[in-house]
């Protein structure tokens, strides 16, 4: 696996302040930082962030090398005027602050044509702002769903230039069809579904309790760890990893990224 055309990073988290997990990522030199826009008991949304701030952030992300990617509020439902005004305003963060992605949660319960369409707006201001979108499996999204969705993108013309899939690992591992078994969900998306980003965090198949890689199941067999990123290496995977988790203490993560670092450089 090329090493040089993937990155690696943290999150903000809803029991933090943002500017913790962001200053952690400067200072540890990550490559990779998401803001989720998920405000919780401190956590962050876009309308915390000033103009001037939004500027200081675009030139931080310029002189450190970070590359910043922005989540959308995981409720935000695009076949809804609330749910697309609010990823809207998602990508115009990212607009501002120099990111080249912002994830939205793939929901389920929608006509695959008629999701895939509601989408058209989003897509439409993202690329004008050179911003790629990515759908993100949420524990209920189905890998047929995705396939569905993505034929009715593909046959629009619409590329992993412009839209991709978020493989949320964790998730795939709660999925009830393939529960406890996240490699089983990669295997039955499609070719033609391109995986452009990957929130990277695991749990032993009762909750989404987001635990650091290493910390879980793969802490006493990293077999399915190793095979998901020869599947990622399959599908020549190019984009970010994203550390969904704040562990106590956080320096956990370095200890994440070495480890990942490691087995992709084997792959």
């Amino acid at each position: 696996m090329d090493l040089s055309k993937i990155r690696i990073g943290n999150q903000t988290c809803c029991n933090v302040q943002a500017h913790v997990p962001y200053e952690f990522a400067i200072h540890h030199k990550f490559n990779s930082f998401e803001w989720f826009s998920d405000k919780g008991k401190f956590g962050w949304c876009e309308d915390d962030t000033s103009i001037i701030k939004r500027v200081e952030l675009h030139n931080a992300a310029m002189k450190h090398g970070i590359k910043f990617s922005v989540h959308a509020p995981h409720a935000a439902n695009p076949t809804t005027q609330s749910g697309t005004e609010a990823i809207l305003k998602s990508i115009r963060f990212g607009g501002d602050i120099g990111a080249d992605l912002v994830n939205v949660h793939m929901l389920p319960g929608h006509n695959a044509k008629q999701f895939a369409e509601s989408l058209l707006p989003l897509l439409e201001l993202g690329h004008r702002m050179g911003i790629r979108i990515s759908l993100e499996n949420t524990p209920q999204t189905s890998p047929d769903h995705f396939n569905a969705v993505f034929g009715v993108l593909s046959g629009m013309g619409l590329g992993a230039n412009i839209i991709g899939m978020c493989l949320d690992s964790g998730h795939a591992n709660l999925f009830e069809g393939t529960h406890n078994n996240y490699l089983n969900f990669i295997d039955q998306l499609g070719k033609h579904v391109p995986i452009i980003h990957w929130h990277a965090h695991e749990n032993w198949g009762d909750r989404d309790s987001h635990l650091p890689l290493f910390t879980g199941p793969s802490a006493i067999d990293d077999s399915g760890l190793w095979g998901l990123i020869q599947r990622l290496n399959q599908r020549k995977f190019e984009g970010s990893v994203v550390f969904e988790q704040w562990p106590n203490p956080p320096e956990v993560l370095l200890e994440t990224r070495r480890r990942l670092e490691k087995m992709m450089s084997e792959a």
